[in-house]
């Protein structure tokens, strides 16, 4: 299992028992060094003191937090570490709600939430409980020198942890507003039909990231020396009337082959569908 984030008691109510966090997921990307053109040699990034113009070691690195312009207060590691809140050690539910009212873009990083082999059952306690009731827990956890308020919620094996943005965090933007006049009723019967033609249940293992895949094919292309074929352009419709092009989008999703543009390039089953309802 991964590595340990935090470790500690969680606590509602009067319950308190020891759990730790893992990471639930981890983004994977293709990373690049970057080298020198001329003679491909990696290029080493050297730190330097702005006042004596020199280069220095990190180890004569501190923390500076600029309270004025160009005037800093330095602050160490121990003294961050003295200061944190009770909630570096103690995650405290708050409250419970229901999952559903919790909108998903405040939902920042996935965790697993574990417990140590003194709180299995209040644990499982919870866990069913939460599963049962419909409910989600609202905590406070403080960690990576910040408190965060977090959503608990019952996963299929255990309990899940999302950390979530505060709402001065949340973006408000005036021009993101939907013009619903726009809409007109045969439109909107024709889309809810698409949606329906393409349901089908979620299986996030079929789908892959393509641009990952393509640049690993690039990257063993160019070590065996071959020439790296364009990837074709996409074909853009230009839609001139939105009616007609539902329908024929709903007659191309009624065929029986699958379209491999949502599927991995080397997956050619056709997904389940559900039935069109109505």
């Amino acid at each position: 299992m991964a590595s340990t984030v935090w470790k500690g008691h969680l606590t509602f109510g009067l319950v308190s028992f020891p759990v730790k966090l893992y990471s639930a997921a981890r983004s994977e990307s293709i990373s690049f060094n970057q080298l020198h053109k001329h003679d491909g040699s990696r290029i080493k990034q050297v730190l330097f003191c702005q006042a004596e113009d020199k280069p220095i070691p990190r180890t004569e690195i501190v923390k500076g937090y600029e309270y004025e312009k160009d005037r800093y207060v330095v602050v160490e590691d121990e003294e961050i570490k003295k200061v944190a809140p009770q909630t570096a050690k103690v995650m405290e539910i708050l409250e419970f709600v229901k999952g559903d009212d919790v909108d998903p873009i405040y939902l920042e990083t996935s965790y697993y939430l574990a417990p140590e082999e003194a709180g299995e059952k209040p644990y499982a306690l919870l866990f069913e409980a939460l599963k049962k009731a419909g409910y989600v827990g609202v905590a406070r956890v403080a960690m990576h020198n910040r408190e965060h308020i977090v959503i608990l919620r019952p996963g299929e094996n255990g309990v899940l942890m999302h950390t979530m943005y505060f709402e001065h965090e949340i973006r408000k933007v005036d021009e993101f507003r939907t013009d619903l006049s726009l809409v007109k009723e045969k439109e909107l019967a024709l889309a809810q039909n698409l949606i329906e033609a393409l349901a089908a249940d979620f299986e996030p293992q079929k789908y892959k990231d393509q641009y990952r895949e393509n640049l690993l094919h690039l990257i063993e292309t160019k070590k065996e020396g071959k020439e790296v074929v364009a990837t074709p352009e996409p074909k853009q419709e230009k839609v001139v009337d939105i009616l007609e092009a539902l329908k024929a989008s709903l007659a191309n999703a009624k065929k029986p082959a699958a379209s491999a543009t949502a599927i991995d390039a080397g997956t050619r089953a056709e997904p389940k569908r559900r039935k069109a309802r109505g």
